[in-house]
């Protein structure tokens, strides 16, 4: 199977240069994830409209925590944080919205897959600036949580281009990448640095 590229927003973007980067980027990943917490419900709809508009598919557009929204906008689905609804609230009302679950420890990830996550995001697996105080996972947890789940894992957290093979050599179903590609430099040439990875590995293991 293919492995997978996801795209989180990292909220500190104004939605024009976000727009801009997703319209450009799209053709190589496999699911954007529209994570702005500060921004209210309708803020996030305008922005997703705004994706839409400048032709990022609604099947690839996924929005962190805001249910209503994902419902509202038909986009593909939403993902689920600790302070979210229950997975299997949300299963029980919209039995099929594709739900994604971010979870940090084997016990979470055991629990998103009980109560009907469809995948899930789990890290973060290496150093990153954004979660300075916290101890990464590293690939041996997340093998662990690859070898004892049935649902797809996509790892997050300090994943750059050069330890994209260390990560799937776990089974991973893909990575999840934020300021890697967002805020690099050419946001165009990272991603395809990433998915050159990725692509490299599933031709190895076809």
């Amino acid at each position: 199977m293919e492995k997978q590229l996801h795209v989180i927003t990292t909220g500190r973007q104004n939605d024009d240069v976000l727009v801009k980067i997703a319209a450009n980027i799209h053709p190589y990943i496999t699911m954007l994830h529209v994570r702005e917490k500060t921004k209210s419900a309708k803020e996030v709809s305008h922005l997703i409209e705004h994706l839409q508009k400048a032709g990022v598919p609604s099947s690839k557009i996924i929005v962190n925590d805001r249910v209503d929204v994902a419902l509202c906008l038909g986009v593909n689905g939403v993902q689920l944080a600790h302070h979210s609804l229950n997975v299997s609230q949300v299963r029980r009302a919209l039995p099929e919205m594709i739900i994604g679950c971010s979870v940090h420890s084997f016990s979470e990830a055991q629990n998103a897959e009980h109560h009907g996550a469809d995948f899930i995001i789990y890290g973060h697996i290496f150093k990153t600036a954004s979660k300075r105080d916290a101890e990464p996972r590293g690939v041996d947890q997340l093998q662990r949580v690859v070898d004892q789940t049935t649902i797809p894992v996509i790892a997050i957290g300090g994943i750059t281009p050069e330890n994209v093979r260390n990560v799937i050599e776990t089974g991973a179903t893909g990575i999840a990448v934020m300021s890697g590609i967002l805020e690099a430099k050419s946001p165009l040439q990272a991603v395809k640095l990433y998915k050159q990875q990725l692509e490299v590995w599933d031709a190895q293991n076809v």
